[in-house]
């Protein structure tokens, strides 16, 4: 938009600025707000100028958007600044508006999603996976080290060619595992706790740690120990273990009759979320408007802070786990496109059936983030409205309330079995 303010709205502004300078300015030979106006608006004309356009050129912009009812979905950049006394003052503002866009048919939509199978295979698959997490590992005594062995080591890399040397001490190292560089396992699988292998290895250039990927190391690693997994029989014993004291299981039985259960009940919200997930793909394939590149940043950087907030979560410094950022980030670009595009039919939807997120609804989502933080309602909220949250809360209810109706309004089909 081109913009122009009237010189005499420009005039008076520059005046007023030039009082209240005059007030407060020292000048030599003038008392403390004796000194002539036309003094100091020679004298402090840059600043005079400066404070009209930041007074003026904001209030003007917003009030043209509200007159012509346009909402940037950012905010607007302001360029080409003209500011000549006696002349209108002139300036360009360029920012993005949501699309204009007709909606498609949304209603009575058909989707089809996978049927997730709870049987005796995945409940036997759920038990093992159980009995992994409560493995332990022994040391394996008079032998040497082989395949699947667990090796403690301390080592040091020195780069090929020269360079920073990598040292690490207290490493375990699963031998003969998909995960564990092959020349690892090749040179420790026959090695005796106390023995000491030299060997090269060469990354390849798809390694997941880029400080390492397609260089070289001469590897000096000493083997402190070997230890083997020990997994626990699957009996009695080990499901009163696994259930813990307020488990109220006593026997394996009753162990596999609570998995089954947990996983059945988790099926049902597994396939709603499939469903949902291929009702917002279909209406976003129905539907084609281009997206406000603002938004699409700002999901960008919505999709790393969560990534990065999972890996602080796990214990990873985000700063130092290898990850390229910049290359993360320009990946997420289609899929961030996608989220922005179902949002604003969401938001479309939500105001052609009237659907919205109550005071209640956002009471009871502030209650349930309380909890799950252990902090207060009442601490919780007045933190959200200091970071001025509450209403992208608000906005994420009537999203998700949207997205409930349009579920119940579709036709959900459940295709051939597959493995759970």
């Amino acid at each position: 938009m081109e913009l122009e303010i009237p010189a005499e709205n420009v005039q008076k502004a520059a005046e007023k600025v030039a009082r209240d300078i005059a007030r407060l300015a020292r000048i030599p030979g003038f008392r403390p707000g004796k000194a002539p106006v036309t003094l100091v608006r020679r004298r402090f004309a840059d600043d005079i100028q400066g404070e009209v356009v930041q007074a003026l050129v904001p209030e003007y912009l917003e009030k043209t958007l509200f007159e012509k009812k346009l909402v940037p979905v950012a905010r607007p950049e302001v360029d080409k600044v003209e500011y000549k006394e006696g002349e209108p003052l002139r300036f360009r503002a360029v920012f993005e508006v949501l699309p204009e866009f007709e909606l498609g048919d949304y209603k009575n939509l058909q989707v089809q999603v996978d049927e997730i199978v709870v049987g005796d295979a995945q409940v036997d698959q759920a038990l093992e996976e159980m009995r992994e997490r409560a493995a332990t590992y022994v040391p394996a005594e008079g032998r040497a080290a082989q395949d699947g062995d667990f090796a403690l080591l301390t080592l040091t890399g020195t780069p090929v060619g020269g360079g920073e040397p990598v040292k690490a001490d207290n490493i375990l190292c699963h031998l003969g595992a998909e995960e564990t560089i092959a020349s690892f396992t090749e040179n420790l699988r026959g090695a005796m706790p106390g023995e000491t292998r030299r060997f090269r290895t060469v990354y390849p250039e798809d390694y997941p740690d880029k400080k390492l990927a397609g260089k070289s190391y001469d590897y000096s690693v000493e083997v402190q120990g070997i230890k083997e997994k020990k997994l626990p029989e699957l009996n009695d014993e080990f499901a009163k273990d696994t259930a813990g004291a307020q488990g109220g299981v006593a026997t394996l039985d009753e162990l596999r009759r609570k998995v089954r259960e947990s996983m059945e009940a988790a099926r049902e919200q597994r396939q709603k979320a499939q469903a949902r997930d291929k009702i917002l793909e279909q209406l976003v394939k129905q539907h084609e408007f281009p997206v406000p590149e603002a938004l699409v940043e700002m999901q960008m950087d919505v999709r790393l802070e969560r990534l990065a907030r999972s890996l602080a979560a796990q214990g990873i410094d985000p700063r130092g786990a290898g990850v390229d950022w910049v290359a993360l980030r320009r990946n997420q670009r289609d899929r961030a496109v996608t989220d922005v595009k179902a949002e604003l039919l969401l938001d479309r939807i939500a105001t052609a059936e009237k659907i919205e997120a109550s005071d209640e609804d956002l009471e009871k989502e502030i209650a349930a983030a309380a909890e799950g933080s252990g902090e207060s309602a009442t601490a919780l909220r007045a933190r959200l409205t200091k970071q001025g949250a509450l209403d992208r809360m608000k906005s994420k209810l009537r999203s998700d309330k949207t997205l409930e109706w349009l579920y119940r309004t579709s036709r959900i089909e459940t295709t051939a079995s597959r493995e759970s």
